[in-house]
């Protein structure tokens, strides 16, 4: 086996060094950009539920005419 090369503490000092440096190339989106993306992330959402919905009713009634 081999022997561990740091401390635990010193491999918890490069963690936090490695996810502040991270943190710092994120590129924040504006207010106005984080409003758009999300008006566009919910009008996709509901769209899919009513494409959903409209092939449950579908099926459903396929079933139903089957049986």
């Amino acid at each position: 086996m081999t022997a561990p090369t740091g401390t635990k503490k010193t491999k918890m000092s490069t963690y936090f060094r490695g996810v502040k440096s991270e943190m710092k190339k994120v590129i924040w989106p504006s207010k106005k950009e984080l409003i758009n993306y999300t008006g566009i992330v919910i009008m996709i959402s509901v769209i899919v539920a009513i494409i959903v919905w409209v092939l449950d009713l579908i099926i459903h009634g396929g079933l139903q005419f089957i049986i």
